[in-house]
């Protein structure tokens, strides 16, 4: 995969590192400051997504670039395997995320900023809310350290 004659994965993976982190501290913000939920819910989903299409690109244009740079040189993809592992890893990462935050999004109440309070979802069950906070503050932190971890394999490989 090419866009005028670079390879597409080193391209791409520069907006998965600036849209991963930006879903993720909405998710953090929604998770933990319930009066903002009104405010940062859709952010949140519109970001995962882009987010989430953006390590798609990056993951099957990274395999397609390892398979074009092995068939030169055969050491290079035991070389890249660390870096090819993690980024599997924050594949996966990514797509649970998204169902995270999908379901936090329906499930998480808050007022509206509204002086109407149109808008406003109403609480669930603390059991559900706890639980959903939970897991939303976890896969942001999670995906921000995969995402960490992943981009320095990538450059170690790069620039050794």
């Amino acid at each position: 995969m090419e866009i005028n004659g670079l390879p597409v994965h080193p391209l791409i993976v520069h907006a998965a590192v600036v849209l991963i982190p930006i879903a993720s501290i909405l998710g953090l913000v929604h998770a933990l400051v319930p009066r903002w939920r009104w405010s940062t819910r859709w952010p949140m989903v519109g970001f995962a997504v882009a987010a989430l299409a953006a390590v798609m690109v990056a993951y099957f244009s990274g395999r397609s670039l390892l398979d074009e740079l092995a068939s030169n040189s055969p050491q290079f993809r035991t070389t890249a395997q660390s870096h090819q592992e993690q980024a599997e890893v924050l594949f996966y990462l990514t797509m649970v995320f998204m169902v995270v935050v999908l379901i936090s999004a329906w499930a998480l109440g808050g007022p509206s900023a509204l002086a109407s309070g149109r808008g406003g979802k109403p609480r669930h069950a603390p059991l559900i809310e706890w639980t959903m906070m939970s897991m939303l503050a976890i896969f942001s932190v999670a995906l921000i350290l995969m995402t960490f971890q992943t981009g320095v394999a990538g450059a170690q490989l790069v620039w050794g």
